[in-house]
């Protein structure tokens, strides 16, 4: 699991729902019943860490940008794997502690519908059938992590590399590349 680097303004998030947090239990406490006082701080206690956890998803996602530059992808026929490099560029105002890099090879190949498809006979298979092969899968997805030591400073970049398996059956290949960074 990778905890995301956290930068003043989300520091300056969770100080306001920590004294968020104080304020309403002490406005609950000065109530008479034992009751009201313990719901009342349980509510403060939820309301607090749920505006907190929400401003910190928000912040993360709006205040940290980064995008891949300079990519090569390369088809190796030897070992049938597809390398993709380059740089991941901080364009942020904010450091960059990890990014998540989702790669997904999609098949575009026009001719994988072939006679008998979309029908199977329903024959007699006295010799047995054909259609017992498996499927070839169409689509193949890679997670990789990249975790900066130290932490990717506001524009600057780091060299990336990942290789994924390229079955030879797939032609006219979709390429689809997703990055994450916190």
């Amino acid at each position: 699991m990778h905890l995301p680097y956290f930068s003043i303004l989300d520091w300056l998030a969770v100080g306001f729902f920590v004294i968020l947090f104080i304020a309403l239990s002490l406005l609950s406490a000065q109530a008479k019943k034992s009751s009201i006082i313990i719901s009342g701080i349980f509510a403060s206690f939820l309301v607090s860490t749920f505006g907190g956890v929400l401003s910190i998803v928000i912040l993360e996602k709006y205040t940290k940008h980064a995008y891949l530059s300079k990519v090569k992808e390369r088809r190796i026929l030897f070992n049938e794997t597809m390398f993709i490099g380059g740089f991941i560029v901080n364009n942020g105002r904010f450091p960059l502690n990890y990014c998540k890099l989702e790669v997904k090879l999609i098949n575009n190949d026009r001719n994988k519908y072939s006679k008998g498809s979309f029908f199977k006979s329903g024959g007699f298979e006295i010799f047995g059938g054909k259609d017992k092969k498996q499927a070839k899968p169409q689509t193949i997805d890679k997670i990789k992590y990249f975790t900066f030591k130290p932490p990717l400073k506001p524009n600057f970049s780091e060299p990336f590399s990942i290789t994924l398996k390229y079955p030879g059956y797939f032609k006219h290949t979709q390429i689809i590349k997703k990055l994450y960074c916190h």
